[in-house]
């Protein structure tokens, strides 16, 4: 009897364990709440959830800094989801940027665009690579896919119908940054603002995602992502992995790359 126990018990051990003890990479999103994007969460985290065991990859979600007081090599990418930098003080400042410079992945997602007060921190504002102006309200739009052979635009239409906050961005803030996917302002009305405000648009050159290299590290930036509903659509959620497993393992690009965009990922051992 007890040897038919064991025997189960072993079995059902045998079954329950998962292929691999871990996966290929991992991942730490931090999504921390804020005054105009926190709904969002209950929608994305389940789907990031989805894709981290879609794809094979560890995932630590968290809703506040706290990450960053603690050891972050172990992470091949950080995606900072509507979390500013203005979120991290201190020490925390000085965590990411060594982890950066040690060659980590970063991905900025929408509300990680906007850094207040302006100039507080000038190292994460040349690591997003643009400064935020404004944005007229929510509207919808036709994006362009201006770099096919980035993983972040693989999945998507050479023309998109997206719907979301259009930002409006200064000159560059680094050199190198090479953009994936604009918006057509003719499709939509730059100037539909919020009485007292005032948005002129880009112009014809109105970048919304790009990528870089960046102080030893890899980063992708979106500006797509305000609106819940958004986490749940394909491929929103395709253009998302494709930024993230290029920032955590620096593979996939369709192109010769400078060597510089791709040094050895945070999180990963070398071959």
């Amino acid at each position: 009897m007890k040897r038919l126990l064991l025997a189960c018990l072993l079995l059902a051990a045998a079954f329950a364990a998962p292929a691999f003890a871990e996966g290929q990479f991992k991942v730490l999103v931090v999504a921390i709440p804020n005054r105009y994007h926190h709904d969002y969460a209950v929608v994305a985290r389940p789907q990031f959830e989805r894709m981290a065991l879609r794809h094979g990859f560890d995932l630590d979600w968290r809703w506040n800094a706290s990450p960053f007081d603690e050891d972050l090599s172990k992470y091949a990418a950080i995606v900072l989801l509507n979390t500013p930098g203005d979120e991290l003080k201190g020490a925390q400042r000085d965590a990411l940027q060594a982890y950066v410079r040690a060659g980590g992945g970063v991905v900025a997602v929408h509300r990680a665009l906007i850094f207040n007060p302006p100039g507080d921190w000038p190292w994460f504002e040349q690591l997003v690579g643009r400064a935020f102006r404004i944005h007229p309200m929510v509207q919808t739009a036709i994006v362009r896919v201006e770099d096919p052979g980035f993983p972040a635009a693989f999945g998507l239409p050479a023309r998109w119908i997206w719907t979301d906050e259009w930002y409006e961005f200064g000159p560059p803030l680094a050199q190198g940054l090479r953009t994936v996917l604009s918006v057509d302002e003719r499709s939509y009305d730059p100037t539909r603002i919020w009485p007292g405000q005032t948005a002129r648009g880009m112009g014809a050159d109105h970048p919304v995602a790009w990528y870089h290299a960046y102080d030893g590290g890899r980063v992708f930036v979106t500006a797509l992502g305000h609106t819940p509903a958004l986490y749940d659509d394909a491929l929103y959620l395709e253009h998302l992995y494709g930024g993230i497993w290029w920032a955590a393992t620096g593979k996939g690009i369709e192109r010769e790359t400078p060597a510089a965009l791709n040094p050895p990922a945070a999180g990963t051992s070398p071959r």
